[in-house]
């Protein structure tokens, strides 16, 4: 069964909780018999030293773009790496080309999604969406700006997205996934009779039992003397480091042997201009790092997990939280603002710790238990390694293969019916 998989995004220095996610599902895949391809804008890196073309996998690039004029090229950099709605004219003949494709699935919607979707009915396939960051499950300034026009440059890219039907996505989907209840519900009140299942990310639990620290430390010294407390998560406003920062200086009056570590690329470097010009206004250069990216799957990324006294999760929107269950995986205590994702894997005073970004002093105190009780905060954390475990890659990458194989089947059935 050859799959094709179309992702808006595949940088290996931007490697982030989507791509985790879709490399972990290849590899489970693979395993099931299944070989999934993966189609990608290129990018200026080193496109070969990505974690899919490392593993033996078939990655097709091609050529994308933002349909944007009079863009300034900050902001297109930054549309590009978060993804946006791009479009591209190698990717259509690209696709075409594939022979003995069985299923069509679109990681990614606006033009692309949209190209996806016109090649599956052409072969008359099934088409299969997922939705990583969330469409309807998203705070309502979040949707703001997301759904406000760019504020500059004049978007001729729209008439490709009617000439593909992207704003038909959801309705001529075979099946639409996401990766929590909260989202599926609401699209189920919008799309009636409409397939849409809940498909959650894995997590490779092996790979967090061996102790990996000392990578860590030689990797970051800075780590050895201080107690760590770890954000794991792209540099970017969702994500709300920022956040964070704020929180420091109080947090380091109690707590003055504390670092705070922020590990993840950079998407939005204007953000992170500002992050630093504010550490810096803080003084707070000697207590926080920044380490940049790591593939999931890196000894420094476990090995951090692995020291820190606590990780911290304090995203304005979180679909699902896969950093919690990698946190638990690795005996780490967590403690996660209360979005959707984390809301569905915390069980506050059980398995960790849920907060409200706008009550900084109950985070403050939640914090302070954590601390100081850390037999009963790694108890808490061995039991989320107990749902970890449920999200084994091989589990979730054989329900996709049941997905795959009842729309085949349907699918099947209607043209021998017609």
């Amino acid at each position: 069964m050859r799959v094709i998989h179309l992702l808006r995004k595949l940088d290996p220095a931007e490697w982030s909780g989507t791509e985790v996610a879709v490399q972990r599902l290849f590899h489970g895949l693979r395993d099931h018999g299944v070989s999934p391809i993966a189609y990608c804008p290129r990018v200026n890196g080193d496109e070969a030293s990505d974690p899919l073309s490392s593993s033996g996998f078939e990655v097709r690039r091609f050529k994308a773009f933002v349909p944007v004029l009079g863009l300034s090229k900050e902001r297109r950099q930054q549309l590009v790496s978060v993804g946006g709605n791009l479009m591209s004219f190698e990717l259509v003949p690209s696709l075409w080309r594939e022979r003995e494709v069985a299923v069509v699935h679109a990681h990614t919607l606006g033009r692309l999604g949209g190209v996806a979707l016109t090649l599956a009915k052409q072969r008359r396939v099934p088409f299969v969406v997922t939705i990583h960051g969330g469409v309807l499950d998203l705070p309502t300034e979040l949707q703001t700006s997301f759904n406000s026009p760019l504020g500059e440059g004049w978007d001729w890219g729209k008439f490709f997205g009617l000439l593909f039907q992207s704003h038909r996505l959801f309705r001529e989907a075979d099946a639409i996934l996401t990766c929590n209840e909260r989202e599926a519900d609401l699209l189920r009140s919008q799309l009636r009779n409409k397939r849409i299942l809940v498909q959650p990310h894995a997590v490779p639990t092996d790979i967090y039992g061996e102790d990996r620290r000392p990578a860590a430390r030689r990797a970051f010294p800075e780590i050895c003397k201080s107690k760590v407390l770890l954000t794991v998560g792209r540099i970017d406003p969702v994500k709300n480091q920022g956040w964070l920062v704020e929180q420091a200086p109080a947090l380091l009056e109690r707590h003055p042997g504390v670092l705070l570590v922020f590990a993840g690329p950079c998407t939005d470097e204007p953000y992170r201009l500002k992050l630093q010009r504010r550490i810096q206004e803080l003084g707070l250069v000697d207590r926080v790092l920044l380490t940049g990216g790591m593939p999931s799957s890196d000894p420094r990324l476990i090995g951090l997990m692995q020291s820190a006294e606590v990780l911290i999760l304090p995203s304005l929107s979180e679909t699902f939280g896969l950093v919690l269950l990698e946190a638990w995986a690795a005996g780490t205590p967590v403690l996660s603002a209360r979005a959707s994702g984390p809301a569905a894997l915390v069980r506050p005073g059980q398995n960790g710790w849920l907060f409200d970004l706008n009550e900084p002093a109950a985070f403050h105190e939640l914090l302070d238990w954590t601390l100081a009780h850390p037999e009963q905060s790694r108890e808490m954390a061995r039991r989320g390694a107990k749902l970890s475990e449920q999200h084994s890659v091989p589990t979730l990458a054989g329900r996709m293969k049941v997905i795959y194989e009842r729309l085949i089947e349907e699918k099947h059935a209607l043209r021998d019916y017609s």
